[in-house]
């Protein structure tokens, strides 16, 4: 269930309720079940995953990637999964954990773990949207936005792409003034 919460401390965990706080944005927020393959499961539980079990995932989680070629022109897709044993975990995190923007829309379906979007919205104000398994977010292009992991440290999400050009950081300079460290 994602968490929105506001600079005032409001919080918000209805997709009606979130929708409509992002609606500025034209943000898109929707749940996408996993499935119930056993298999597929343990996938997601494991801490990492070599090529071959990535392909197994997205391969089983590819009808969402089939609806997003036909209605938006979607191109490639790819398995990210983050944790702590990683390598420069912090410095790879670092590039999108200031406010920046990209030329094509951020498509993003966690599958496992979470992760926190900040966004800029068009009045100023700052939010802060946890993501969590089975939750689909389009940060349309051009949005202010950052990112960063919860205090958890992982996350596996399916990264979809028009054109993976697209989606360098533009960064905007402006100052994160509203964090959360995590919702419990």
């Amino acid at each position: 269930m994602a968490i929105l919460k506001l600079e005032d401390g409001t919080i918000y965990t209805q997709l009606a309720d979130i929708s409509r706080e992002l609606s500025s944005l034209n943000i898109q927020l929707n749940y996408w079940s996993v499935g119930e393959d056993p298999q597929l499961r343990q996938l997601l539980v494991q801490e990492s995953l070599n090529l071959e079990e990535k392909e197994r995932v997205l391969a089983a989680l590819d009808t969402y990637f089939e609806q997003l070629k036909q209605t938006d022109g979607y191109q490639s897709r790819d398995l990210i999964a983050l944790h702590p044993g990683i390598p420069n975990l912090d410095e790879m995190l670092a590039k999108f954990d200031r406010i920046h923007t990209h030329a094509d829309d951020e498509v993003r379906y966690i599958v496992d773990g979470e992760g926190i979007f900040g966004f800029v919205r068009p009045d100023g104000s700052q939010v802060e949207l946890t993501v969590q398994p089975e939750e689909y977010i389009n940060v349309p292009a051009g949005t202010e936005h950052w990112f960063y992991l919860t205090t958890a440290r992982r996350v596996k999400a399916v990264r979809y792409f028009i054109d993976t050009a697209g989606w360098v950081p533009q960064y905007t300079e402006k100052e994160i003034r509203f964090r959360q460290s995590a919702i419990a």
